[in-house]
């Protein structure tokens, strides 16, 4: 039996807000805990917004298009479920509340089916406007006017850029206030940074080390139950999840191999036939093998190897041999560790050949040593690796009195460093804008600068037709020209993007993949986009951060503040636009530079609701101007949740009107001294809130199956016989 509703915003509403209801109470610092128990009886008690979406039996087939959506998302960027589902649900609501307006147009006389497909025809419609805004509109104002505002995590010492421990702690703090509990914050958030500078063997490697964490995480990552949390604590080396099968304890510098598969050969391998046609001969062949075995691993001793990694079982005579020639073994490693381990130490799995008496070791490793260590009540392989990649190798211990409380520590960390991914990387944008003087390549640094500075290339400010800048100079004598912020937006025409394939998106995707997109883009749309002014945008920036708003913040944190205004000023601002020449025409492409951040509190979607609602007042496209008022008044869904309890000066209306004024009247906009958050992460999250929106808006009907079709009894017959 199969039941179909209606799609679109009704349905998909209906879904999202149930979860919104779950969600809701655990945002921002002052969120609680929630509790949910499985029908195995066993209890979740967190306030990670991931974890309880994953947590729940959902059926509804819309809930699980959003959970997908919101764990797609979670897996790049490491953070946001609670912050998805809330915009989502906002900016459903404001859809319907907009439709519903036009309900009536169609008239009382219309079938309700050819009403409801006209239905279908408007989503779709709002749909392709929603993916029209995400490629052209808002990365606009990312570009051109949000971007006057990033901070940045990096410090600078003359041409020297190095990451800045302050800001670091401040990003790391406002990220685990919402994710562990309030006793274990501050004290994860720590054990977190340490950890960074542990690892990091050298600032040009950092992209590379956190990469690498990232990967094998569960593999750095060593889980104890029982103890309590202030237990956790950064061990030097590597710990592989094991115990000896053999130790033979050892001094000094210790030679290693690794082995993938027996050393002890078989007496046929697949797809052979061992021919035995006596006892003796039998016994020959097994007398054969043990001889083998034997020489192999005197030859490993001879050679100086005194540990043997294996992920497979060794056989007793591997074993045997090995106690003999004071060589320890560590069987079952898995195949993560194994592939970490090589990583690391840039070391290839040994062969034996059994065709020679000698065993020819093509590749080993050294380590500083090798002994049992013991975590709680378990024991495993302690190694001391000299690393010879950018990773100082070093493992995690994460204790917990319960199990429960230990994994949502170790996903709330590995969750950091997926953060710290994307803030250290450049995220290109899909805006741009047709250069029309080729003298201004001029300007550009050097590519070994490049090379040197890793990504922050020299700022092309954007040089547009002779009669654009003769408008601007018209305009002074006309002052009823100039009133708008955003005066020179780019002309959209959305009837030119046909489908959603059309519209490249940047969501959820790596940094190379972008930039790919990015030299198609400009091939198939150079003409899409026109500036039709050059003013400079009216709001001016004060990174002195003075006035009335950090009449509250103490004074350690406004040091803090001052000084990465200072650096947002050097460096932010310093580069905003990468060039892409062609062999005819060249275009500057714009990009979220590396290090980029906000203060935390809902000052990145208060800015961006300022600009994209000055934007919809001077839009002349309705479509595009109601897709951009939407968005704008879901953005202060966030903030107003977080200001839900605070009451006075701290309220969000007294928030919101200190920010509309610092704004309109060209002053510095001060933030939370509670911490910073990624403006890469949060552009990302709010792009994946969109393109889910677009894919609930594009389906029609949900069928739900609750039964299995019966085979008819024509087809039982034939496979009967």
């Amino acid at each position: 039996m199969a039941a179909a509703t209606a799609g679109g915003v009704d349905s998909a509403l209906q879904a999202a807000e149930v979860l919104e209801s779950i969600l809701s109470g655990s945002v921002g610092p002052e969120g609680r805990q929630v509790l949910c128990t499985k029908p195995t009886g066993d209890v979740l008690f967190s306030r990670d917004g991931g974890r309880l979406l994953e947590a729940l039996n959902v059926e509804h087939p819309v809930a699980r298009m959003i959970v997908t959506c919101v764990s797609m998302n979670q897996n790049v960027t490491g953070d946001g479920a609670k912050t998805f589902i809330i915009l989502l649900c906002d900016l459903l609501r404001g859809l319907k509340a907009i439709t519903e307006k036009e309900r009536g147009s169609f008239g009382g006389s219309i079938p309700s089916q050819e009403r409801h497909w006209k239905n279908c025809c408007q989503w779709k419609y709002i749909s392709q406007a929603i993916l029209t805004f995400q490629a052209h509109v808002l990365d606009y104002i990312m570009a051109q006017y949000l971007r006057k505002h990033f901070l940045t995590i990096f410090s600078f010492s003359g041409e020297e850029k190095k990451v800045c421990r302050s800001s670091l702690e401040s990003l790391l703090d406002a990220y685990f206030c919402g994710r562990v509990g309030r006793n274990n914050q501050k004290f994860i958030s720590q054990l977190t940074c340490d950890y960074f500078y542990k690892c990091l063997q050298h600032e040009d490697g950092k992209d590379e080390m956190i990469d690498l964490v990232d990967e094998y995480f569960l593999e750095l990552c060593t889980a104890v139950t029982g103890l309590p949390v202030s237990s956790s604590k950064i061990i030097s080396g590597f710990v592989i999840h094991r115990d000896f099968s053999v130790y033979c304890p050892a001094d000094g510098d210790m030679r290693i191999i690794i082995v993938t598969e027996p050393i002890q050969p078989a007496l046929s391998t697949s797809g052979s036939e061992l021919l035995v046609n006596s006892e003796a001969q039998f016994q020959a062949s097994h007398i054969w093998i043990t001889e083998k075995t034997k020489t192999i691993m005197k030859d490993l001793q001879s050679k100086g190897i005194k540990l043997l990694l294996s992920s497979v079982k060794q056989q007793d005579a591997v074993i045997y041999y090995a106690k003999q020639n004071g060589i320890s073994v560590v069987e079952y490693i898995p195949s993560e560790e194994i592939s970490l381990l090589c990583r690391i130490i840039a070391l290839s799995p040994f062969i034996p050949s059994w065709a020679t008496s000698e065993c020819h070791i093509s590749d080993a490793a050294l380590v500083t040593f090798c002994r049992p260590i013991l975590l709680n009540s378990r024991r495993y392989v302690h190694l001391g690796l000299l690393s010879t990649h950018s990773f100082i190798p070093h493992c995690l211990v994460l204790c917990g009195p319960v199990q429960g409380l230990t994994d949502q520590h170790i996903r709330a960390f590995h969750g950091a460093f997926k953060v710290l991914r994307q803030v250290f990387k450049v995220l290109y944008l899909s805006y741009k804008v047709q250069r029309s003087n080729q003298n201004e390549t001029s300007n550009s640094i050097n590519s070994k600068e490049n090379k040197q500075s890793h990504h922050l290339i020299e700022v092309y400010r954007a040089l547009f037709e002779k009669q654009h800048l003769d408008s601007v100079l018209m305009s002074k004598d006309n002052p009823s020209r100039t009133q708008s912020h955003l005066r020179g937006t780019p002309d959209l025409v959305l009837s030119s993007i046909e489908s959603e394939n059309d519209i490249p998106s940047t969501t959820l995707t790596q940094t190379q993949k972008i930039k790919e997109d990015f030299e198609s883009l400009l091939c198939s749309y150079p003409n899409k986009i026109g500036i039709v002014d050059t003013k400079e945008p009216l709001v001016a920036i004060n990174c002195s951060c003075n006035g009335d708003f950090l009449t509250d913040v103490p004074d350690d944190h406004l040091s803090v503040i001052e000084q990465t205004c200072k650096m947002s000023k050097t460096a932010i601002d310093v580069t905003s636009k990468e060039v892409f020449q062609d062999t005819s025409q060249s275009y500057c492409t714009s990009f979220i530079q590396a290090g980029s951040v906000l203060p935390v509190g809902g000052h990145f979607e208060i800015l961006l609701h300022y600009y994209l609602l000055d934007y919809s007042r001077q839009c002349q496209k309705p479509e595009v101007s109601m897709i951009s008022s939407l968005i704008a008044n879901a953005l202060l869904s966030l903030p107003k949740t977080l200001y839900k309890a605070k009451r006075g000066n701290k309220s969000f209306c007294h928030v919101y009107l200190r920010t509309m004024h610092a704004l309109q009247a060209k002053q510095g906009v001060a933030g939370s001294p509670a911490g910073l958050e990624s403006v890469a992460c949060k552009y990302q999250l709010l792009t994946s809130v969109l393109h889910c929106l677009t894919k609930l808006l594009t389906f029609d009907l949900v069928i739900s199956i609750n039964k299995q079709p019966q085979k008819t009894g024509d087809e039982e017959s034939e496979e009967d016989e």
